[in-house]
């Protein structure tokens, strides 16, 4: 369902979030990781935090199930990145950080324990993860996209199989874009 979303609004979803001021989200990851770290974007939509990271000298690995969204990262970024899903990941111990920054949104409550296993499969032993929900405990659909929320409790459900994840930070910000009043919950996680 969100993948026929993208690929008939991937310039609209491109020109609405590639320009959205994530610097305060970037901090609060970035000072946690090593310098020259290796870093993930998974779900990488526009490639804006990809080229963001880029530039602040980590180096990056992007993707994106939207193949229209791909063609527009690869251009904005600079980036070859990869056009797959979160169950296509099947590297380990690779990476210093993952960033899903608004991208597990769309996969069923019920995949996501799956996904997640694989996404902290890739990540190195005190790698750090950051991802983020829209605010609450439902699945509904909105304009063509399936969505996901996730509040507190949800959260824990989700951690009980991944024990070697633990929770360094978690809070709840306002929607940064224009004419938006969604809640999101934002979750730090270090692997053990």
């Amino acid at each position: 369902m969100s993948q026929n979303y993208y690929q008939t609004h991937a310039q609209t979803f491109f020109d609405g979030t590639v320009n959205v001021d994530m610097s305060s989200l970037y901090l609060a990851f970035t000072h946690r990781l090593p310098a020259h770290a290796k870093v993930l974007d998974a779900g990488c939509g526009s490639g804006r935090d990809a080229f963001a990271f880029t530039q602040m000298g980590y180096q990056v690995d992007a993707f994106d199930a939207s193949p229209e969204l791909v063609t527009l990262a690869r251009e904005y970024s600079g980036l070859p990145v990869k056009q797959m899903t979160f169950a296509e990941v099947d590297t380990k111990d690779e990476y210093d950080g993952i960033w899903c920054c608004a991208s597990l949104l769309h996969v069923p409550f019920v995949q996501l324990p799956g996904v997640m296993q694989k996404l902290a499969a890739a990540l190195k032993r005190k790698g750090i993860w950051y991802f983020s929900f829209k605010y609450g405990d439902s699945e509904r659909e909105k304009d063509g996209r399936s969505f996901t929320d996730i509040n507190e409790e949800r959260l824990a459900t989700l951690l009980q199989d991944l024990p070697d994840l633990e929770i360094a930070e978690q809070w709840i910000t306002q929607d940064v874009r224009p004419n938006r009043d969604e809640m999101w919950l934002n979750v730090i996680l270090i692997r053990r």
